[in-house]
């Protein structure tokens, strides 16, 4: 990982024509090419970057003679005559792999620039993610009722797995359709298994449980119309972690 801080501006030409005029900021170039762009304001998106696959190459001025030069460079030669600014120490040009895209990024002035060995990274690890909840309601089915028991997680139907069925206390089949945050695409979701689950008359009657840690007031009202119930899963405390929030009783 190479991380750039320095005095520059950019122009980026080919589908999409922008350009950031001359400001401090803060480039990262990766292993694999790509390079982003960043300012001291905004979250972690860039303000324009080069994604992979791409090449790079690292020009003085003097060096810049390529044949793309014509398409980037000038429009960048064009626009500092016009605001004034200095020439560059050092180009920095990006072209993409699968287009005529072009990144062209001109540093005035270098403030910091260093090499990082970051290494083989495992990837992101996810808590609470819908797999996480389904194997704890299943563990927890009584969350679903007192009585009730499961028949299995991710039961397969022609359309997809259900997340998970169950049998409450009176017998009745259960579709439960687990999301981290539930909307109405979920509830329509749930709606597709239900219709095709109570087609079969050894599962018959089936109803539906649409269950997440937050559920919109729209998917509420539309799961409601739609005879499901709605149950709101605490996964802080389905994994048995106690809050530190003090409590009267």
């Amino acid at each position: 990982m190479r991380i750039i801080v320095a005095d520059c501006s950019a122009v980026y030409s080919g589908r999409l024509n922008a350009s950031l005029p001359l400001a401090r900021r803060v480039l990262l170039i990766k292993a694999d090419s790509s390079c982003l762009i960043f300012s001291e304001l905004g979250s972690y998106k860039p303000l324009n970057w080069m994604a992979a696959p791409c090449t790079l190459r690292e020009l003085t001025p003097s060096q810049d003679d390529s044949p793309d030069a014509a398409a980037a460079g000038a429009v960048e030669d064009a626009r500092m005559e016009a605001s004034a600014e200095p020439r560059p120490e050092r180009i920095i040009r990006v072209n993409a792999a699968k287009s005529d895209d072009v990144l062209t990024v001109s540093l005035m002035r270098i403030v910091s620039d260093e090499q990082y060995e970051l290494g083989a990274d495992p990837g992101l690890v996810k808590d609470g993610v819908e797999d996480h909840l389904q194997r704890y309601l299943a563990q927890q089915i009584e969350r679903l009722g007192e009585g009730s028991t499961l028949v299995r997680r991710e039961y397969p139907t022609p359309i997809g797995p259900v997340d998970i069925m169950a049998v409450d206390a009176e017998g009745t089949h259960v579709a439960v359709e687990i999301k981290r945050h539930g909307g109405i695409d979920g509830v329509e979701q749930l709606t597709r298994y239900c219709e095709l689950l109570n087609r079969d008359p050894l599962l018959a009657p089936v109803r539906g449980v649409f269950a997440a840690q937050t559920i919109t007031p729209q998917a509420r009202t539309l799961a409601q119309d739609r005879g499901f119930s709605c149950l709101i899963l605490d996964y802080e405390e389905m994994k048995g972690t106690e809050s530190d929030a003090l409590t009267l009783f």
